[in-house]
């Protein structure tokens, strides 16, 4: 009976999951604000299909969770998170205690006691690591000040939630509080963790890599890639770490080799489906009567929280070097409740210090929160590369503002026409539909932004509007005219150059708006007649 009814609640939620992706896809909405809505809609507050989830659909839940932050480990290197330390540690503690602080201090207004108070203060702190940091990356802007500084204070949250779970017990009474040793153990455990780490990155960079490779068998790359996904999940357990802290450990085992793309592509699948049950049953956590028994109080969290959170995050990177404007911007993006915060506040509703009716309002202003990010986000970030992009252009010398072309289509020709225009010290935007082929440039220090060219928000986010140059390189010709039509409605100055398979289409691209087509079949035919000439030579020469 048990397996049925988890059957049929993972069948219910893969269903609800795939509607609503269908559905955003049409609308053109983050499919995080499908997921968390159609959560909501099929959950005990709504429709009631699933109003008590099976353990089982619990953990597969958490199973995405885990590849969400496998995937967050695995698009970063060691050398990376080294650079990050300032953000790290400056930015991180200063973000942290400017939220939880006064979160913890209204929450012991409203009644909760100081024990429930410090809990929910500290939960409320976290943002999304998975979210923030996936909108981060396929906006290409990892390598900009305001991207490594969010991710920075991401990291030290995720670093900060093992010594705050090991506040429960102290708070709650329950169990047995931790005493200085049980932190000087924790901290003894981390540590030989991170040499594990280290230790584990370094075999598979110089031994271990190759030999992979070499194999030429993905069955065998995908079983070693879960293999060590499981396998630093359970040590971080018997650790005494949170599994989400090996999730992310065994990404940046695996990041940085030649086999790293590949994992990604594998991995792909897993990350998307897990993913889809994890936010629909976060969604479904939500509960609307919550809101309409007081709308107003509902209402004054919501934007307290993101009103406390963007000030706080915003002072914090300004603390660390960003511009007042660009600091701001990117607090926005991480104004949300994080994954953790839902974690903290579970633990603390079964031990008893949080009510129910407590625990029930600060689910709803979280899932809340998570369903406005994606629009803050966009918002905030493009702020903020707005205010870093003004602060260059301030900067240089005689007002030369330095050239931006982007490349549209990442295949062989794109990725060699993109590494000429940057040695010629081009300032390159790539756009490409899949995450996977954008990688490498990612990693290669190039600005990448995963998306439709046809969509005008995604050439707007690459910078096709202050560039002056664009070159198209996608294996469609129709396709190609759309981008061209969306590329010059954009920007009337763009110089536009494209890539063409066949001749026919050259005259369509030129009427909406190319500057110059290179079609394959006439560059293809000159080096074909050619090589047939100089054969027809070689044989007659041979004859004689």
């Amino acid at each position: 009976m048990e397996i049925s009814n988890f059957a049929r609640d993972l069948i219910v939620v893969l269903i609800a999951g795939t509607a609503a992706g269908i559905v955003c896809k049409k609308l053109s909405v983050s499919l995080l604000v499908g997921y968390l809505v159609v959560g909501a809609i099929i959950g005990g507050g709504v429709l009631g299909l699933i109003d008590h989830p099976q353990n089982e659909l619990e953990l597969i839940a958490e199973g995405g969770a885990l590849f969400l932050l496998f995937w967050v480990g695995i698009e970063f290197s060691i050398p990376e998170l080294k650079r990050l330390k300032r953000f790290f540690l400056v930015g991180g503690v200063t973000q942290m205690l400017l939220t939880a602080v006064p979160l913890a201090i209204v929450a012991h207004w409203f009644g909760m006691s100081w024990s429930a108070a410090v809990l929910a203060g500290g939960a409320g702190a976290f943002s999304s690591t998975v979210i923030v940091f996936r909108a981060i990356s396929e906006a290409g802007q990892l390598h900009l000040p305001h991207g490594r500084g969010a991710v920075g204070v991401l990291l030290f949250q995720d670093a900060a939630l093992v010594p705050l779970l090991l506040l429960v017990p102290l708070l709650t009474g329950a169990g047995t509080a931790p005493t200085a040793f049980d932190y000087l153990a924790l901290f003894a455990k981390a540590t030989m963790f991170l040499f594990g780490i280290l230790a584990l990155h370094w075999f598979f960079t110089i031994l271990a890599a190759g030999w992979i490779a070499k194999l030429k068998s993905i069955e065998i790359l995908v079983l070693i890639t879960l293999t060590l996904l499981c396998g630093l999940c359970f040590v971080a357990h018997l650790l005494g770490l949170p599994s989400a802290v090996g999730a992310f450990a065994a990404g940046l085992v695996l990041s940085g080799h030649r086999i790293t793309k590949q994992i990604d592509a594998i991995v792909l699948p897993f990350r998307e489906t897990f993913a889809a049950v994890f936010f629909v049953s976060l969604g479904m956590l939500m509960h609307p009567a919550v809101f309409l028994a007081e709308p107003l109080l509902m209402t004054a969290g919501v934007f307290g929280i993101l009103l406390l959170k963007s000030l706080a995050a915003g002072v914090a990177l300004r603390l660390v070097g960003l511009p007042w404007k660009a600091a701001f911007g990117t607090g926005l993006g991480l104004a949300q409740l994080g994954e953790f915060s839902f974690l903290i506040i579970s633990r603390a509703a079964k031990t008893g210090v949080i009510s129910d009716e407590h625990y029930n309002r600060m689910l709803f202003i979280g899932v809340v929160t998570l369903v406005a990010t994606p629009l803050l986000i966009r918002f905030g970030f493009r702020v903020a590369c707005e205010s870093e992009e003004q602060s260059t252009v301030g900067d240089t010398r005689l007002g030369d503002q330095p050239h931006r072309a982007v490349v549209i289509g990442l295949g062989i020709i794109g990725g060699r026409v993109a590494a000429h225009l940057e040695t010629c010290g081009i300032q390159v935007g790539l756009v490409d539909l899949s995450p996977i082929n954008l990688h490498p440039f990612a990693q290669a220090g190039f600005a990448t932004f995963a998306g439709d060219a046809r969509d005008g928000a995604t050439l707007e986010t690459a910078g096709a509007l202050v560039s002056q140059l664009a070159v198209v390189c996608v294996p469609d010709d129709e396709i190609a005219r759309q981008i061209v039509t969306t590329l010059r409605r954009a920007n009337p100055n763009l110089s536009i150059v494209v890539r063409c398979r066949f001749q026919a289409t050259t005259p369509k691209l030129y009427q909406a708006g190319a500057n110059a087509v290179i079609s394959e079949e006439v560059e293809a035919s000159g080096p074909l007649l050619e090589k047939c000439s100089a054969l027809i030579r070689g044989v007659s020469f041979a004859r004689l």
